[in-house]
C-alpha cells in the first residue's frame, strides 16, 4: 500500500518540456525550465501522448467506463464532475482523489463527489497492462471525455501527459470550488482565477447536462427547497442521462436547480449567450469540447513536482 497524502498546501509547479535533446542542450534546458517554472507557463500536453508507453491506454478507460455505466448511469457525471473538481484546486493533477484526513475530498464541496471506485477499477486495468505509465489525472481527463460520448454527446481528442500531485488540501477544495449559491460575479471571479472568461463559464456550466444534484445545493425559496428532505437528490435538467443543451432551456425557463445555474438567465451580463446555448445545440457542444480542453491544461504538473500513482488514492 502506498504511503497516505500528506496535509499541506500544493507548491509551485516546475513546468518543462519534453523531446529530443542533444547532451550539449541540458544546460539550456535547465535555464528554460527555471524561467518557466516562474513565468507559471503551462506544460504542453499532447495527444497520443502514450500511444509508445500504453498504446491501448484510452481504450482501456473507456472500456472500464462502459462496465461501469452498465451498472450506474451516475458513472459519467460523477467522473465528469471528478475531473472538474480536480483541475479547479490546485490544477489537473488527480489530487482530488487522494484519502486523508484533511484531503480534498474532505471538504465540504466534496463530500457528494462520486466515482472513485471507478476510477480505482480503470487504474488496476491499466497497472496490470501498463505498469507506472498513466497517471491518476489523465484518467480523469479521458473519462472526462468518454462520460460525454457515453451520454450522447461529441467527443474530443484528449492531450495527455499530466503528473499526479503529491499533496491534497480541504482548505484549498473549499476556496477554490464554486459554490452552487454564487452569482455571476463571483462566478467570474472564480473562473478567471483559473484562467477563465465569463463564456467559458457559461459554457462549462454545461455540464450540469447530466447528473444530479443534492438539497444542499438547490436553489434557495425554490418549490424544489421546499420538497428537499432527508438525502434527497434532483434531475439538474430534464434529460439527466443525455448530453444535450436542455440544461440551458432549463434555467430560461426559471428551473434552474441551483442558483448558480438560473443566474446565468437571470443575469441580464450572461443572459444572450445561455439563450444562444440554448438554441444552438452543436455549436454549444463543440464549444464545450474546446473550453474542456483548456481548462485541462490548468496547473499541470511534471518533473519533480508530480508522479504516475500506482494506487490513485495514495502517493507512491
Amino acid at each position: 500500500m502506498g504511503r497516505r497524502v500528506a496535509n499541506s498546501a500544493v507548491q509551485g509547479p516546475l513546468y518543462g518540456v519534453r523531446g529530443w535533446l542533444q547532451p550539449c542542450c541540458w544546460a539550456m534546458v535547465v535555464v528554460m525550465l527555471t524561467m518557466q517554472s516562474q513565468m507559471g507557463m503551462v506544460v504542453a500536453l499532447r495527444v497520443g501522448y502514450y500511444a509508445q508507453s500504453c498504446p491501448n491506454a484510452e481504450g482501456i478507460v473507456r472500456n472500464a467506463m462502459a462496465r461501469a455505466m452498465q451498472r450506474d448511469t451516475g458513472t459519467a457525471p460523477g467522473v465528469l464532475r471528478l475531473h472538474f473538481h480536480d483541475c479547479f484546486v490546485d490544477g489537473c493533477d488527480g489530487s482530488v482523489l487522494l484519502e486523508g484526513p484533511n484531503s480534498e475530498k474532505a471538504a465540504s464541496p466534496n463530500l457528494s463527489l462520486r466515482g472513485f471506485e471507478v476510477v480505482d477499477e480503470v487504474k488496476a486495468d491499466l497497472e496490470a497492462v501498463c505498469p507506472g505509465v498513466v497517471s491518476c489525472a489523465d484518467i480523469l481527463a479521458f473519462g472526462a471525455r468518454d462520460a460525454v460520448e457515453m451520454t450522447g454527446g461529441v467527443g474530443w481528442a484528449v492531450p495527455a501527459g499530466r503528473l499526479d500531485g503529491r499533496f491534497s488540501s480541504a482548505a484549498s477544495a473549499s476556496a477554490n470550488i464554486p459554490d452552487p449559491a454564487f452569482d455571476v460575479g463571483q462566478l467570474n471571479n472564480m473562473f478567471a482565477r483559473k484562467g477563465l472568461s465569463q463564456s467559458d463559464m457559461i459554457v462549462l456550466s454545461g455540464a450540469h447536462s447530466i447528473g444530479r444534484a443534492h438539497c444542499v445545493s438547490v436553489k434557495n425559496g425554490s418549490p424544489l427547497k421546499a420538497a428537499c428532505q432527508g438525502g434527497a437528490t434532483f434531475n439538474l435538467d430534464p434529460t439527466p442521462n443525455r448530453w444535450d443543451n436542455a440544461y440551458y432551456a432549463n434555467v430560461i425557463n426559471q428551473q434552474g436547480v441551483m442558483n448558480s445555474d438560473q443566474i446565468l438567465f437571470d443575469d441580464v451580463g450572461t443572459r444572450a449567450e445561455t439563450t444562444l446555448n440554448a438554441v444552438l445545440d452543436a455549436a454549444w457542444q463543440v464549444r464545450f469540447s474546446q473550453v474542456i480542453v483548456r481548462m485541462g491544461n490548468i496547473g499541470v504538473k511534471t518533473g519533480p513536482d508530480g508522479e504516475v500513482r500506482r494506487n490513485c488514492r495514495f502517493v507512491n
